[in-house]
């Protein structure tokens, strides 16, 4: 199928919140995680659905201030459609988005498509022993 077959949009109406908490509750970064955790932060966050025609077949999501920082989070294609470079529209149209130009700092962190996102200039940290985190990983098993 052609990519050209595929849009994203950052219309929140349009979200399948089902099916994006189906594949995100399932995934290595959020399993377990809660249905209403997943619309709470879509709704706070700059989101990308990846849709074709009336199908979700792809999320992303940003969290930002929209003037310095920003970090991408909750990235994904669905098995059946990945292979035709959807990826790396997803990611290129989020860098383009007006609201997320001249930050002085966009973050992601990532298990396994390292090779993905250094095609858009992303690096691993210049100097991690600055950053510090709170990482409470079983936060959404019951």
């Amino acid at each position: 199928m052609p990519i050209s077959d595929y849009h994203i949009s950052t219309d929140q109406q349009r979200f399948d919140l089902d099916a994006i908490h189906a594949f995100l509750s399932q995934s290595y970064w959020s399993p377990g995680i809660s249905r209403a955790t997943v619309e709470k932060a879509t709704q706070n966050s700059l989101a990308f659905g990846v849709f074709l025609g009336d199908s979700q077949i792809g999320f992303a999501r940003v969290i930002t201030d929209k003037a310095s920082f920003a970090y991408l989070a909750d990235v994904y294609i669905l098995d059946a459609h990945r292979g035709q470079g959807l990826a790396k529209y997803l990611i290129a149209t989020i860098l383009a988005h007006p609201d997320l130009q001249e930050l002085r700092r966009f973050m992601l962190a990532t298990k396994d498509a390292h090779t993905l996102y250094t095609q858009f200039g992303f690096t691993e940290l210049a100097n991690s022993s600055r950053f510090m985190e709170i990482h409470s990983p079983s936060v959404y098993q019951a």
